[in-house]
């Protein structure tokens, strides 16, 4: 019996979470010591809280290369890139970006460009 087709990609956003590490003391810091598990955990039960899989796949990432900005987050496939997340303003990420589509401009590492309305599409029925 063969497996039915997916549809790719397979999740309508992906949101990465750095969890680099860096030795003691590197001058750049790693964004696992700031604080990037708390993220990733938040970011994982908000998005069962909310209904949210398999629509949307929070994960780890290696490095993103921003470690001097905090911990760092990028959701796909609209690329927006956020600094200094703590586990306090992800669930304000996952209402505003991930359900209504809105990115949080107060965090974006590259704020939206004139011809961006910020507005990125609300998620299905969420």
């Amino acid at each position: 019996m063969t497996e039915p087709a997916r549809k790719h990609p397979p999740y309508e956003r992906h949101v990465f979470i750095c969890m680099n590490e860096r030795p003691e003391g590197h001058p750049r810091g790693d964004c696992t010591k700031r604080g990037g598990q708390a993220v990733l955990d938040r970011f994982k039960e908000l998005v069962d809280q909310h209904k949210l899989k398999p629509r949307i796949r929070a994960q780890k990432s290696g490095c993103l290369d921003t470690c001097e900005l905090g911990v760092s987050v990028v959701v796909y496939p609209e690329a927006v890139w956020y600094a200094r997340v703590t586990a306090a303003d992800v669930q304000e990420i996952v209402e505003s970006h991930l359900v209504q589509g809105v990115p949080v401009e107060r965090l974006r590492m590259h704020p939206s460009r004139p011809r961006d309305s910020g507005q990125v599409g609300p998620i299905g029925n969420a």
